[in-house]
């Protein structure tokens, strides 16, 4: 009996923790370090793994770094052999909180909201703060933000061949809708 009840309680705790998850497994990165004068130079991926608990506010998010598609397949394979070194470091990834986050009070009209965590690329991690966007929405919870990474921060070193083709300043843009 008690050994029943015991097992009943953790499942009842299990599914309340599980309802608190949102994922998406089709979240979408592009990033763009294009140089005005010079060929684009940017890239999206559309299979973001991004995770929120929506009674805490934590999120996690990782990117496969070889599911970044470019224009132009050359840049594509440079990307992932010179600059990131793909095989070497296969993802990013970010965990962090969103401050003064309360699912109640998410509307369909977005209100901005600031997240604290830390971002982890090239072998390299860096505490950042981003400002983000984020609405309830038919489909689940939207979040949409656009902030900037310096190439250098995280050992990504551009050949001084194309340096003035390549910016430093990364703007990265993520668009996910969690379930």
């Amino acid at each position: 009996m008690k050994t029943n009840l015991l097992s009943i309680l953790c499942l009842l705790s299990l599914i309340s923790f599980a309802q608190n998850k949102m994922i998406t497994k089709t979240g979408k990165i592009t990033f763009e370090a294009s140089v005005p004068a010079f060929e684009e130079v940017k890239a999206k991926n559309e299979s973001v793994t991004c995770v929120l608990n929506s009674s805490t506010g934590e999120i996690a998010s990782l990117a496969l770094m070889k599911g970044f598609r470019f224009k132009v397949a050359l840049m594509e394979e440079h990307f992932n052999e010179n600059y990131m070194e793909s095989d070497l470091y296969p993802k990013s990834t970010f965990r962090g909180k969103i401050e003064n986050f309360d699912t109640s009070k998410l509307t369909a009209t977005s209100k901005e909201y600031t997240i604290k965590g830390k971002l982890e690329m090239h072998g390299k991690s860096k505490d950042i703060i981003i400002k983000a966007h984020i609405k309830k929405s038919e489909d689940g919870i939207d979040i949409d933000t656009k902030f900037s990474v310096n190439t250098d921060d995280f050992g990504i070193e551009i050949p001084s061949v194309v340096s003035k083709k390549v910016s430093k300043k990364v703007v990265v843009k993520l668009d996910a809708t969690l379930k």
